[in-house]
């Protein structure tokens, strides 16, 4: 071995999640906070390491969102923002929710006159 070489020892076992300790949990941020992120950093011009530090987030995630925003408007992408699309999907899963809630009311609604109109002939006879 020559003066300046290290020789290591032998790599053995695997890192799996058992025996490596993750320091904190992963946080999951809405979309409407994702939006008004990067809105500081777009509108005031300030650096996304300054904004991060100030929201206490990771700088290399809003990197990610700015990036994200900045490809979605450049390409032509729809002008839809991450919180309006989820505000989207939410109102879809209401409408349908809605749309079943119409069927079953109008079938009750059926049933209810046609049970009245029987009763209303019953008593005629």
């Amino acid at each position: 071995m020559a003066a300046d070489t290290v020789a290591l020892p032998p790599l053995t076992g695997h890192l799996t999640r058992e025996n490596v300790h993750m320091g904190k949990t992963r946080r999951e941020f809405t979309p409407e906070y994702k939006d008004e992120a990067v809105k500081l950093v777009i509108n005031t011009g300030r650096a996304i390491a300054t904004v991060a530090r100030e929201l206490g987030i990771n700088e290399a995630s809003l990197g990610r969102w700015v990036i994200a925003f900045k490809a979605r408007n450049d390409t032509g992408e729809t002008g839809v923002t991450e919180s309006e699309r989820a505000e989207l999907l939410r109102l879809r899963k209401e409408n349908a929710d809605l749309k079943l809630d119409r069927a079953f009311l109008k079938k009750a609604s059926i049933f209810f006159a046609q049970e009245a109109s029987d009763t209303s002939a019953k008593r005629s006879n």
